[in-house]
């Protein structure tokens, strides 16, 4: 159970990233609000996690979720660009998230 929580709690880190970004800086309110909530309850659930988790796991997982969810959802939504470096870099953040998890 602690594993579905950690991956809920690293797609919220994504929902407030991008959220973060609409906000443009705090000043629109709805992508604000969106930011403050997803980001509370993403760490919330991040501390359930790490109740049965190994710290070093469960906060590489939970970043490692966030950095190539805000990379994806940059590319597809933003329609930034998803040169082969970048890609490489992403496969190979997701090669660590699941190196982490086999080391369970």
């Amino acid at each position: 159970m602690a594993w579905v929580i950690l991956l809920v709690a690293g797609l919220l880190e994504v929902v407030w990233a991008f959220a973060l970004k609409q906000s443009e800086g705090f000043t629109r309110l709805g992508a604000s609000a969106v930011t403050i909530v997803s980001l509370i309850a993403s760490l919330v659930l991040l501390s359930l996690a790490m109740r049965t988790l190994p710290l070093g796991t469960a906060y590489t997982v939970w970043t490692g979720i966030g950095a190539v969810g805000a990379f994806a959802v940059g590319v597809v939504v933003l329609g930034e660009a998803a040169t082969p470096l970048r890609m490489t870099a992403a496969a190979l953040i997701v090669t660590g998230l699941v190196a982490m998890k086999l080391a369970d």
